[in-house]
């Protein structure tokens, strides 16, 4: 056993790290392009005629089929059988096929004024597109995750899990800051050009998981020590293993508060750019760099939070000061007195504190409460949850801005578009913060009873 230990890559700091980086890249490919159309809301209105209410519609096909067809529970279950390789491989394959169908119906004239199941044509396809992409990019995002724990496990893992994270927030901060730059930067106005970068990002994105596959054939080569294995039927994942999952309390507090929590941050990032043209009067070529601040912030603290937890524990404590904060900012957000965008940039900040806070602390802790050969499908089960959150509350925050929040129209670079009040979408998501907090505690009280140990160092002396 000290001999294979020795022997193993993953002992290896230069080693661990690469992989990490390279499979990390691939994400934050994945999360360019899943923000890419979050910006630019007001030109979608503008030159393709996309109401609030198509572009909600838009955003929920994010979980269509993940939620409906349940293609990231299958996912989880693929990535048990088959393994990280054969899964994320399929997986960024998969996010460029959807890229390519989505950018096709953002960029072709063929599909104006026509209209599919009762909706805009464009909006119907770019939607499929955009569903589709969800399939690859959230069985991506279980793979990487189980990636990192082979790797990482005993080790600086949540410090590993947060400079993914913070690595997939660069891929949100560009999408955020250069999407209408990027539309605009012919001279005329084409959204479709912003998905296209996405494209051929996502495709460079699988190259790079292809150069990992090579690495992880090493890994496992190098913990190969020639014995003969008998594997125990009991370690195989098996169909039954879903309910022993589901079945856990401590894994329900966490899916529950994953789902809260990104439902509160993830679909506000959707509007956060026209919430800051809006309500804050930011230019809207500038707008998209007030919320490019909260990954940006991701990039430096997850990291950070992961490596205190790593060292020091108390990971239930910093998802409950994670949900405080994210109370706090929203609530501020919702005060229609507050419009100075300088105030605006100091809210962005402190959310990308709390952003920071429950991802680096909520994701290392579920090898701690499931056993590691259910893992890709309890992940999964986790994204399963998640997913109703970034498929409803988008589509809710839309309907609630078309029906109560018009204020009146304006004309902006030329297109008239309508004025809106954020003031209800903020307290929507300030509610989210405040069962995010409960769910918290919660899951405190039952590591505390269950003695998971979220509260203990993850590095192994």
């Amino acid at each position: 056993m000290v001999e294979k230990i020795r022997k193993s890559l993953r002992d290896s700091a230069a080693a661990r790290w690469t992989a990490l980086f390279i499979v990390s890249f691939t994400m934050l490919c994945g999360y360019f392009l899943t923000d890419i159309m979050a910006p630019l809301a007001g030109l979608l209105e503008g030159q393709l005629g996309w109401s609030r209410a198509d572009y909600g519609t838009f955003t929920s096909s994010y979980g269509w089929f993940n939620v409906f067809l349940l293609m990231l529970i299958f996912g989880g279950i693929i990535l048990d059988k088959l393994g990280v390789r054969m899964t994320g491989m399929g997986a960024a394959a998969v996010m460029v096929i959807g890229t390519a169908i989505k950018y096709w119906a953002v960029s072709t004239v063929s599909l104006e004024g026509q209209s599919l199941f009762g909706l805009d044509a464009q909006v119907f396809w770019a939607s499929i597109g955009f569903a589709i992409f969800a399939i690859g990019v959230e069985v991506a995002g279980i793979t990487v995750s189980k990636i990192i724990v082979k790797w990482f496990k005993g080790k600086e893992l949540a410090t590993a899990m947060g400079m993914e994270m913070a690595m997939a927030r660069i891929g949100t901060a560009l999408a955020l800051g250069f999407s209408i730059p990027i539309a605009k930067a012919t001279g005329v106005i084409d959204v479709s050009r912003p998905i296209l970068i996405a494209l051929i990002g996502l495709c460079i994105g699988l190259i790079a998981f292809i150069v990992y596959v090579m690495m992880d054939k090493k890994l496992d080569a190098s913990e190969d020590t020639g014995e003969i294995i008998v594997k125990n039927p009991e370690d195989e994942f098996r169909l039954s293993d879903i309910g022993k999952i589901l079945g856990n309390k401590g894994w329900w507090y966490i899916a529950i508060l994953c789902v809260l929590f990104y439902s509160a941050v993830f679909p506000f990032l959707k509007y956060a750019t026209d919430l800051m043209v809006n309500k804050f009067g930011v230019k809207e070529d500038l707008a998209g760099l007030i919320p490019m601040l909260l990954p940006f912030g991701n990039i430096l603290l997850t990291p950070l939070f992961g490596g205190i937890y790593d060292r020091k524990g108390k990971g239930a404590t910093i998802m409950i000061i994670g949900a405080v904060l994210l109370i706090v900012v929203h609530a501020l957000f919702a005060i229609p007195g507050f419009n100075s965008w300088i105030f605006a940039m100091v809210l962005v900040v402190l959310l990308g504190i709390a952003f920071s806070l429950v991802p680096s602390a909520m994701w290392p802790s579920v090898p701690k409460i499931v056993p590691e050969k259910r893992l890709g499908t309890a992940y999964s089960l986790i994204f399963w949850v998640q997913n109703w959150g970034l498929m409803g509350v988008p589509l809710l925050i839309g309907w609630v801005l078309e029906k109560y929040c018009v204020t009146g129209q304006t004309v902006r670079d030329g297109l008239t578009v309508n004025t809106y009040d954020y003031t209800l979408p903020m307290l929507i998501f300030t509610s989210f913060g405040v069962l995010a907090l409960l769910f918290a505690f919660l899951l405190k009280a039952e590591d505390k009873k269950k003695g998971y140990g979220l509260e203990s160092p993850n590095i192994v002396k």
